[in-house]
């Protein structure tokens, strides 16, 4: 059974909502059930919004900076809960929206404040609060969590200017992805579950030379500058977000091959809060121990340098957290299974299916390392978190809520 609640709104664009509406006193709610409306009345009053909790999105954040890998991780999240992510049908052929059949995501750079000549003029950086709407970026996604759809703004990345905007209807889960998730405290608060990609400096230039050379054309003189140029506002303003985050990855050099430089092998690190409700983190062997794992040899091919996984506990900004990491590479993504039987608190349906996910999509970077393993185990976790809060707030067990 679906708990509602009512408040006052004038949207009605809810599929979980009915209006009520009297000249009275006494109010009189009338409600919609499942995806039908079961009554309508129109009068003079107030008219009220109830949304039914069981139909509320989960909200999802993650946080990194520009060219870490965040467009490939809600590729590989999206996948998880099935069908194709594309750009909202029929809408600007410029959305950075990403819709699937259960997952909307969108990008926090369309709640920029200024476009890229207000920010030249101004002399800031997007990664500047100064150059973002803070408080429509809270109310819109706290419509979206009560059920309400939201006239989104848009941000072309294209030409740089704040495009007309689109219409958002609430989904199952509701990811926000970019810059600033957590900065704000009352977005913050919002989030069922959040994430923060961590990209070592080192890493980050070879990752961004890769992109905005090889796909953008830019110089490297270029990507140098920019570089610099945002640095003191990223250590200032997105950084910081990482002590917020239920779970961070984050992408080191290796330790495998001393004083590397070209960044082709990495150690990749999942850390995990503890405590989280609904999130039982990922374990190697024995839970709570501290472990170290090389598992080349009959059942694991593994060329130069070879691969190395570390378990045990840590803190974290103050917190407890469990570390799960990996340094080096697969060579034979099919072999994963090996690894895949050695770890815990998976949440898969059925044996194998973290390197079924990880062969779909071979061809997606990092699908190779640490970075691809770690973003399909936190994908599964949180089709998990989801399957646990639909349970609850329908009041059945989770098993009935598997997607």
């Amino acid at each position: 059974m679906a708990i509602c609640s009512a408040h006052t709104t004038t949207s009605l664009h809810s599929p979980c909502t009915t209006v009520s509406n009297t000249g009275f006193r006494q109010k009189r709610v009338i409600f919609f059930t499942s995806n039908r409306r079961s009554g309508r009345r129109h009068g003079g009053g107030r008219t009220f919004h109830v949304s039914c909790s069981v139909d509320k999105p989960v909200v999802i954040g993650l946080a990194a900076d520009s060219g870490c890998g965040k467009s490939t991780f809600m590729r590989r999240l999206t996948s998880v809960f099935g069908g194709a992510a594309e750009p909202p049908k029929g809408g600007n052929p410029d959305s950075n929206t990403l819709i699937s059949d259960t997952t909307t995501v969108i990008c926090l750079d369309d709640y920029h404040s200024l476009d890229r000549t207000g920010r030249k003029e101004k002399g800031v950086t997007a990664l500047d609060p100064r150059a973002n709407n803070f408080d429509l970026m809270y109310e819109q996604v706290k419509a979206i969590k009560e059920g309400q759809a939201i006239e989104k703004p848009i941000y072309n990345h294209v030409t740089g200017l704040l495009d007309p905007p689109e219409l958002i209807q609430p989904p199952k889960i509701f990811v926000i992805e970019g810059l600033h998730p957590m900065f704000d405290e009352r977005v913050r608060d919002l989030l069922d579950f959040s994430i923060y990609l961590d990209i070592s400096d080192e890493v980050k230039f070879a990752w961004k030379i890769q992109r905005d050379m090889a796909e953008r054309g830019h110089s490297l003189e270029s990507i140098k500058a920019s570089i610099e140029a945002r640095k003191p506002d990223f250590d200032a303003y997105i950084d910081p977000q990482k002590q917020y985050a239920d779970a961070v990855i984050e992408v080191l050099p290796t330790q495998l091959i001393p004083d590397d430089n070209e960044g082709k092998v990495l150690r990749v690190k999942l850390i995990q809060k503890e405590g989280v409700e609904k999130f039982n983190p990922v374990y190697l062997f024995d839970e709570g121990s501290s472990i170290s794992w090389v598992p080349c040899g009959r059942k694991l091919t593994c060329s130069y340098p070879g691969i190395k996984f570390a378990y045990g506990p840590d803190t974290y900004f103050g917190h407890e957290v469990s570390v799960l990491e990996m340094d080096g590479q697969f060579d034979r993504l099919d072999e994963l299974i090996y690894v895949e039987s050695h770890l815990s608190n998976l949440s898969t349906k059925f044996y194998g299916e973290v390197t079924q996910q990880m062969l779909k999509h071979a061809d997606f970077p990092g699908s190779n390392n640490g970075t691809g393993l770690f973003q399909t185990i936190i994908g599964l976790k949180i089709r998990d978190l989801y399957e646990q809060i639909i349970a609850e707030r329908a009041g059945t067990p989770a098993e009935a809520a598997k997607v």
